[in-house]
């Protein structure tokens, strides 16, 4: 099953958003990366790290943020990975919430990675 990574400028958002999302998909496992490493606001590459290393699949692992640098810091922690297959981690750029409900609902009833990031696109940014 696809895996989620939710990467927030807030820890508290990002709890708040796994939450939402396990409501509709309870069995989706979904790791956060929220704030920085000492509590502030912001995020943080070593945190985008280790969330994507605990929610690593086969199946793969879609990485979902909120603000612009969230993004440039899972793409530069995805670089800096050597011990997984990165073809099997995929960002989507869509509206975190929505996204990350809908993806996990996605999730549980089965769908691939690609199948996932299609359905997203009616909640993609930057459209």
């Amino acid at each position: 099953m696809v895996s989620l990574v939710i990467v927030s400028h807030s820890e508290k958002i990002a709890k708040g958003i796994k939450e939402l999302a396990l409501q509709m998909a309870p069995d989706v496992k979904i790791e956060i990366a929220g704030g920085t490493g000492d509590g502030r606001i912001g995020t943080d590459c070593l945190n985008i790290m280790n969330a994507i290393n605990n929610a690593y699949s086969d199946d793969g692992v879609l990485i979902l943020f909120d603000l612009g640098s969230a993004l440039m810091n899972s793409e530069m922690a995805l670089d800096f990975m050597e011990n997984i297959d990165k073809s099997k981690v995929k960002i989507a750029k869509c509206a975190i919430v929505e996204g990350a409900i809908a993806g996990a609902v996605e999730a549980s009833i089965g769908k691939t990675i690609d199948e996932i990031l299609e359905a997203l696109e009616s909640y993609r940014i930057n459209k």
